[in-house]
């Protein structure tokens, strides 16, 4: 087997996973919206650990294609997690995946692919220093911080940048262990700060994607795939002298791809999948409650089983006793007291009793 077929086949490998963690952390974070959670509760729950655990084959799984494979084909095949993600999640939902989540998704993948296809290394292995890696962690960390303060899609946005910056100190870390920075050998103390902030970097990250997916699952999966890749192509060209590659025309389809990303963003977020209705509490021809005035049944004597709906009583009949006209151990307050009913009152034009002798 090629190194090229071990690279596509990690690379999907890699998305799959993403994609299933995604999905977990997505609906972890429903039920913790629904049940009032916080981060804290995620920790003893062992389906959030089955989500770390994804996200970290996945992210093994994309260091090993970039192994076997170049990055212009291993970062394309990435994108395919928001792909994967939309049938899994709408399968989990029981329900079919809307035409504007496959157009969305299809707009942001294509601006993704266009974005990396443009962006590449000036030289294989190139890295930030200790200073520009110090220097890039404080930026990002106020920049993150700033977002996470925001609401809908700013904590996807900054989970993106956390984790686009954790791959660049990362590269840093491998080539000081490796003694291939600039300068000569790296103090111990530099290279285990680094290791320390790509560490936070990595859990802050996902601690914001899982608070990105309270609002849903497609658009903020987009942002984060969409902003990752922005931030490797901002450090690359801004610090290592890398450049958008077919000179003007680069740009031009950099900042097209950008457009149509953010248009694909724009899709998933207006096609959320409808909440489902509100079931009905009480049946339409449940009987009111007896504190209304209803009508109650009772039996008469017109016809065995049968029943005749009973006037409410006039509000003379319903008048409170005296005080005076009750016994003193009913004149205690907190009593409660069921009268019985009055018998109805003669009509008028009843004709009067005959005496007989």
């Amino acid at each position: 087997m090629s190194g090229l077929v071990v690279a596509v086949l990690l690379s999907l490998l890699s998305a799959v996973g993403y994609a299933f963690a995604a999905v977990t952390q997505s609906r972890l974070a429903a039920a913790a919206a629904q049940g009032g959670g916080g981060p804290r509760s995620l920790a003893v729950q062992p389906l959030w650990w089955w989500a770390v655990g994804l996200n970290g084959a996945g992210a093994l799984a994309h260091v090993g294609a970039l192994h076997y494979g170049p990055l212009t084909l291993v970062q394309p095949l990435g994108a395919l997690t928001l792909v994967a993600a939309l049938p899994l999640a709408a399968r989990r939902d029981r329900r079919r995946v809307a035409r504007g989540e496959w157009r969305g998704a299809l707009c942001t993948l294509a601006g993704l692919v266009g974005l990396i296809s443009v962006t590449g290394p000036a030289a294989p292995g190139d890295a930030l220093s200790v200073r520009e890696s110090l220097t890039v962690a404080l930026a990002s960390g106020l920049l993150i911080a700033a977002l996470a303060r925001g609401r809908g899609l700013g904590h996807a946005t900054a989970s993106g940048v956390a984790s686009g910056v954790a791959s660049a100190l990362t590269q840093t870390v491998t080539a000081a262990l490796a003694g291939e920075l600039p300068g000569g050998a790296t103090a111990w103390w530099a290279t285990a700060l680094l290791s320390a902030l790509v560490a936070a970097l990595s859990v802050g990250g996902l601690l914001l994607s899982q608070r990105a997916y309270r609002g849903g699952l497609a658009a903020p999966l987009a942002l984060v795939n969409l902003s990752n890749p922005a931030v490797a192509a901002v450090i690359g060209v801004a610090l290592l002298g890398e450049t958008f590659r077919a000179g003007a025309w680069g740009w031009l389809i950099a900042a097209a791809s950008a457009a149509l990303a953010a248009r694909g963003v724009i899709l998933l977020t207006r096609s959320l999948p409808p909440a489902p209705a509100a079931q009905e509490q009480v049946a339409p021809d449940a009987p009111a409650a007896p504190w209304a005035g209803a009508a109650t049944p009772v039996p008469t004597a017109d016809a065995p089983g049968t029943e005749r709906p009973h006037a409410a009583r006039p509000a003379a009949d319903r008048a409170p006793l005296a005080s005076a006209e009750l016994p003193r151990e009913l004149r205690a307050p907190g009593v409660l007291l069921v009268l019985p009913q009055r018998p109805p009152a003669p009509a008028d034009d009843a004709p009067p009793a005959v005496l007989t002798g």
